[in-house]
């Protein structure tokens, strides 16, 4: 489908709830008719309780994240985080990228937490899970409301994403770097249109963010280029030369990471495979899992980050190569947390004034 990423809209039923039948569903309409109508995306707002999502998994480097959208419209047929979309009883397929879900409250309950007594600062992740500068952030400027608060308080954050929309934000990131509470990730899977496209529909094109990134790295923002998923016999042949681009581009750094396929998201990735490159498909699978002990995912713990076997083994051989012959080995910077003020404590900002 042209714009959208996943090939099909099939519900989990990992949860065991009733099936959803098609009455005036846009697919069940659509049945038939030789073009389908575009598919159009919408947002419900959500009113979460707490801000902050934490974590103790000991493969993560944080143990917090804020996350502004559930769902994504960038499409990413591969993204580890459309399973989420099943605990609403919809989609990881076509649902996960056109039904999403915006916080606009985030910032001010995220201040709340801030402003709690025993609260200790540590690095916020964001676009840990979905990407924090999709298109909605547009309109709902839930990730600039955060920058805004963290650099009101000195509090440490991080942004992964696929967006050159980021560069809306440069004059906060700037400021936020100038103390050292920033760095910014730029995901670049491939430098080949056409893939990237096919792979990211509606992410930002390859030479977009190494442009991003030239921008950040010019005003004194610390950013990263990260070669994630790597995908053996797709992407996997690029490494060498994103590294390459990404350093002439000014990034500071480099990491990439395996592709991984949890729950629903396996079935999705193979029938994209069957329906964009029939070719190679069961190369690329048989490649993955070579690196997966057999299987196309792991959840065990640091299993689950690292590909295994001798794929694994020559993938960190080329990665620590390229980063050495690109200047990119250098480690990630430590964000400062002693200049955390906490602020003034408020009323719950879900609640009304009762006068």
């Amino acid at each position: 489908m042209s714009g959208r990423g996943a090939p099909s809209n099939q519900l989990s039923g990992r949860f065991g709830l009733p099936a959803r039948e098609a009455d005036g569903d846009w697919l069940d309409w659509a049945a038939g008719e030789e073009e389908l109508p575009p598919l159009k995306t919408t947002v419900q707002i959500e009113h979460p309780r707490h801000a902050i999502t934490r974590n103790d998994s000991p493969d993560i480097p944080f143990d917090r994240s804020f996350n502004a959208y559930r769902g994504c419209e960038h499409g990413c047929i591969y993204c580890f985080a459309r399973p989420t979309h099943a605990y609403h009883d919809l989609s990881p397929g076509l649902d996960f990228e056109t039904k999403l879900f915006a916080k606009p409250v985030g910032p001010a309950l995220l201040k709340r937490e801030f402003a709690k007594a025993g609260y200790r600062p540590e690095v916020l992740a964001m676009g840990t899970n979905t990407d924090p500068y999709q298109p909605i952030e547009r309109d709902f400027g839930i990730t600039r409301a955060v920058l805004e608060l963290c650099l009101e308080t000195g509090h440490p954050v991080s942004i992964t994403t696929k967006s050159d929309r980021v560069l809306g934000d440069i004059g906060l990131l700037t400021e936020l770097a100038a103390k050292g509470l920033t760095a910014v990730m730029l995901s670049i899977t491939s430098l080949d249109r056409k893939l990237a496209r096919n792979m990211e529909p509606r992410a930002a094109a390859p030479h977009r963010r190494l442009e991003a990134m030239r921008r950040l790295a010019a005003a004194g923002v610390p950013a990263f280029v990260s070669v994630s998923p790597i995908i053996p016999g797709l992407n996997d042949h690029e490494l060498e030369a994103i590294l390459q681009a990404a350093a002439e581009a000014g990034a500071s750094g480099a990491f990439c990471q395996p592709i991984r396929l949890p729950h629903e998201v396996a079935p999705l990735f193979e029938s994209w495979l069957e329906a964009c490159y029939p070719d190679r498909a069961q190369k690329v699978l048989n490649g993955i899992r070579a690196m997966r002990g057999g299987k196309l995912y792991r959840s065990d713990w640091f299993e689950r980050m690292r590909p295994q076997g001798e794929w694994g083994r020559l993938l960190r051989i080329r990665l620590a190569a390229a980063k050495r012959r690109t200047g990119l080995d250098r480690p990630h910077p430590v964000l400062r947390t002693d200049l955390f003020r906490p602020p003034a404590r408020e009323t719950d900002p879900r609640q009304g004034l009762l006068f």
